[in-house]
């Protein structure tokens, strides 16, 4: 019966030891998916640091190559009056080269402001003579002649008319 005994304390002592181990894998289970969420966390927050870097250097270049053509535009301004003055003076021979420097700054974002006929706006011109007369009805001068076109660049103003108005 001792080696009974003996052999029942074996299985006791056996049965202990399988439950403990049986803990401490569990608790290595437990810990293990613990530092697995954990990376995926970090992880998750890296992918989207690096979606909002990416959306904000996408946004800086397109606006640093924005304004790099806005100054070529703007450094061709001087060559644009030109051809409008010689358009004015021969307009058979300058039409066709006018039109296709015309044609090519709109295609990059360039459009000359209609501002003949229209209320005066300090925001897109200069008054540079004004003539006694009626406005428009509302107390707003007017403009009544284009002395140098203005022009807008993708939405903002690039160079402001100079303009005659009357009122």
């Amino acid at each position: 019966m001792d080696a009974d005994m003996v052999d029942g304390d074996a299985v006791d002592a056996a049965a202990v030891e399988a439950e403990e181990a049986a803990e401490v894998v569990e608790h290595d289970i437990e810990s293990l998916l613990a530092e697995r969420d954990s990376f995926r966390d970090i992880a998750q927050r890296l992918q989207a640091d690096f979606e909002n870097y990416r959306k904000r250097v996408s946004a800086q270049t397109a606006d640093d190559v924005d304004r790099a053509t806005g100054r070529l535009a703007e450094a061709l301004l001087p060559v644009l009056d030109a051809c409008e003055a010689a358009f004015v003076a021969h307009p058979a021979e300058v039409e066709p080269l006018f039109n296709l420097l015309l044609s090519e700054l709109r295609k990059q974002g360039l459009e000359a402001m209609n501002l003949d006929g229209q209320a005066f706006d300090p925001n897109l011109a200069e008054a540079v003579m004004r003539e006694d007369g009626e406005g428009d009805g509302a107390g707003n001068a007017v403009v009544v002649d284009v002395m140098r076109s203005g022009y807008t660049w993708k939405g903002r103003v690039l160079r402001a008319a100079l303009v005659k108005v009357r009122g």
